[in-house]
């Protein structure tokens, strides 16, 4: 017999009013599940010292938020959250777990109660390099009834789980994406290339850099423009004037949003050359490239990561090896030559990532479980 599944409790590791790709999707699952009419909970870490900014945010949404308050020591907030996410589980039809913490927290919670559970995976979770934190990992993925990766990346890196992995793609909320009431903001560089995310290894804004006095033989009006909390700025800068770039070079820290649109509206092409780091971290879809696409800004990624679902090479987009300067070139040049069918292309390939239509996904495999 099939259960309708709705009261849903979200437990997850990050949640908006701060950044991260974890929080974007976990708020954007929650809030269109409210919109066909499930009744969510979600139970999420406080990430700021400041929790004001985020009751704030948790009032505005349709949906109850609970957040796990910072303690010291640690380990007492540890127990806080699985002791308060057991008692919302065991209210509800179905929980979904999101992020690292919340997949042990929940599969720890469901030894005591039965209920159909989903896991959905992003990149890093599933790709430590200690194999204590990959068996933990792999042990509390068995304990859920589905698991749903991000990107077809993602799934392949629990492979060793057989075939119950499901993708379904990391999605945007389209209509927020629109350029209404934002002007394109005037910025230096003729083509201008712009990357949008934490200034830090795994984006790949070094990448970016380390290519720039190749692609200035061929763009020597070019400029690169990085959006995002700096947390490596300095480190980059450094290498940028080590490389006689660094005025072809501008990071403009974190923005607001309408300031973030304004950079893109005036971007010819949006680049993430994103890399693994030193313990696992990957890029597991790359959903700041479909929000550069609903404005009608085409993107080359790297490949051998979760962007290569987040692009649609030659139509919305390319797809290269992040050390490939030659390629890097040839896709600009395309791209520029072409940009009008790519601006299309790209909002049309946005456009099928809506929130819309990605939480009927997620509808479907709900409605399955029992």
């Amino acid at each position: 017999m099939k259960i309708s599944h709705k009261y849903i409790v979200i437990v997850t590791s990050e949640f908006p009013p701060l950044p991260g790709g974890i929080g974007n999707h976990a708020y954007h699952l929650a809030l269109f599940l409210s919109k066909h009419s499930y009744n969510v909970e979600v139970i999420a870490d406080q990430r700021s010292l400041d929790l004001k900014t985020e009751l704030e945010f948790d009032q505005k949404v349709p949906f109850v938020v609970k957040r796990i308050k910072l303690r010291n020591p640690r380990i007492f907030m540890y127990f806080d959250r699985v002791f308060k996410t057991y008692k919302s589980i065991k209210r509800s039809d179905l929980v979904i777990a999101t992020g690292k913490f919340s997949l042990w927290n929940v599969a720890c919670c469901t030894l005591f109660l039965k209920r159909p559970s989903l896991a959905v995976i992003h990149g890093s979770e599933v790709n430590f390099r200690s194999l204590g934190l990959r068996t933990a990992v792999n042990w509390a993925l068995k304990r859920f009834t589905e698991v749903i990766a991000v990107s077809n990346y993602t799934k392949g890196l629990v492979s060793h789980l057989g075939n119950r992995i499901i993708v379904i793609p990391n999605g945007i909320d389209f209509d927020a994406w629109k350029a209404e009431g934002v002007e394109p903001m005037a910025l230096t560089g003729s083509p201008v290339l712009t990357t949008v995310g934490r200034v830090s290894s795994r984006k790949g804004q070094l990448e970016v850099i380390k290519l720039l006095p190749k692609l200035l033989d061929d763009f020597p009006d070019m400029h690169y423009h990085c959006i995002g909390i700096p947390t490596e700025a300095d480190a980059f800068k450094a290498v940028a004037v080590s490389l006689g770039v660094d005025s072809h070079v501008s990071f403009h820290g974190a923005v607001s949003n309408n300031y973030l649109k304004a950079v893109l509206l005036s971007t010819d092409v949006f680049v993430m050359m994103s890399t693994e780091s030193s313990t696992g971290d990957v890029e597991g879809f790359g959903i700041a490239i479909l929000e550069a696409n609903a404005l009608g800004i085409p993107a080359i990624g790297s490949k051998n990561c979760g962007i290569e679902d987040a692009i649609k090479p030659g139509y919305s987009g390319f797809l290269i090896n992040k050390n490939d300067t030659t390629a890097l070139i040839d896709c600009i040049d395309n791209i520029l030559n072409g940009m009008e069918d790519f601006k299309l292309n790209s909002m049309l390939w946005a456009k099928e990532h809506d929130w819309e239509i990605i939480v009927k996904h997620y509808i479907k495999v709900i409605s399955c479980l029992h």
